[in-house]
């Protein structure tokens, strides 16, 4: 289910993902922002947005706090059309697909069941899948193709047995893809030998881990300088309209605003990549996601000076380290997104067949017991 997640809410919330009418430009970047930023408390901030290359898909504007929050907004009206929330029945999924819904230990202390026993499982799932091709293995090419075969008009044993071989067999590899890919967020010990096997050290992880905090540390100054600006910004603006006659339309976002140069820095990255997928824009970065085989989280990156809007630094994904490089691969790989809808299909299709298996396997085990004991 968690395969299909975005396209089961973009489904049922249509509303909160999608604006009303697409009209022929929208609002400039920072009108649209500070726009935003007037409706939220003192104490949260903008810090970034997504913007789509369907011109219907709302803009995805991020927030300080809390953690991941960031709202849908009409990039053409203005107007913040909701929250960006997990609904429960994923959220829910999601946790008992890592941690079979167990919490882990506010102070990170003893061992999280729930995430051992996913690991362990996942573990003899690889065994039982490798040694089951070792058992199946036939002798000549005339059995391969014969137990490749699903019968359903020779009996529901023959069904069931002809399901758990051919159809274990036809999701063989997108399981242990699954399987092989899974275990690196179950077990240090495999994440470090699985990065290995690749050529990656895991210190660099931790490395590039510290210089992305350091790089947040410096957003995190830059924003609370913003921050402080709104809300001077929001007291002056308050002493103007006490003392602006009523007709005075003159514009409200005269004090210097952080986003800009946000538009420039989005209207650059769309010339310069006209098959983008997605452009996001924070604080002196930006990135730019494309539709495209393989990483689904490949990007090219870039820098940009918040004073004047000039590119300091650009990171094309070809050119960037291989930790990141697995790390996109790996979630790529793990939930069927490489090769596009085709692959997420099958990958959904083998999940079910990888759910079948035990319940063939034991409906299998306990005939052939029944049938000992007569």
């Amino acid at each position: 289910m968690l395969v299909f997640e975005n396209e089961v809410n973009e489904w049922f919330r249509r509303d909160l993902y999608y604006v009303e009418t697409v009209k022929e430009s929208p609002l400039p970047m920072d009108k649209l922002l500070e726009k935003v930023a007037t409706t939220l408390p003192d104490s949260v901030s903008v810090t970034g947005v997504s913007i789509s290359s369907d011109p219907g898909r709302a803009y995805q504007v991020s927030l300080s706090k809390p953690r991941r929050a960031s709202l849908y907004v009409d990039q053409y009206t203005g107007e913040v059309k909701g929250k960006s929330e997990r609904s429960g029945f994923f959220m829910f999924m999601f946790r008992m697909h890592r941690w079979l819904l167990d919490s882990m230990n506010p102070g990170n202390e003893g061992i999280f069941w729930g995430k051992m026993i996913v690991g362990v499982s996942t573990l003899l799932l690889v065994f039982v899948l490798i040694s089951g091709i070792v058992i199946w293995w036939p002798r000549t090419r005339k059995a391969l193709k014969n137990s490749l075969k699903i019968t359903a008009t020779k009996g529901w044993r023959r069904f069931w047995y002809d399901l758990h071989v051919a159809g274990g067999m036809y999701a063989l590899i997108f399981l242990l893809a699954m399987a092989l890919t899974g275990l690196t967020w179950s077990f240090p010990w495999y994440r470090t030998a699985f990065y290995k096997v690749f050529g990656v050290e895991v210190q660099q992880r931790a490395a590039q881990g510290h210089e992305q905090k350091s790089d947040a540390q410096k957003r995190d100054t830059k924003l609370a300088a913003h921050r402080e600006k709104k809300r001077e910004g929001n007291e002056v603006r308050k002493g103007e309209r006490s003392r602006r006659p009523e007709n005075n339309h003159s514009d409200m976002y005269s004090v210097t605003s952080p986003f800009v140069y946000w538009q420039e820095i989005y209207d650059k990255l769309r010339r310069q990549n006209p098959e983008y997928k997605q452009i996001s824009i924070s604080s002196g970065t930006a990135s730019v996601s494309f539709n495209r085989f393989g990483n689904q989280r490949a990007s090219d990156r870039y820098s940009f000076n918040t004073d004047n809007g000039e590119f300091t630094e650009t990171s094309l994904y070809q050119h960037q380290d291989k930790s990141g490089k697995i790390r996109g691969w790996i979630y790529s790989v793990h939930v069927g997104n490489w090769g596009g809808m085709f692959t997420r299909i099958l990958t959904f299709i083998a999940a079910l067949l990888g759910a079948a298996l035990p319940l063939t396997g034991y409906y299998l085990w306990i005939k052939r017991l029944i049938k000992v004991r007569k």
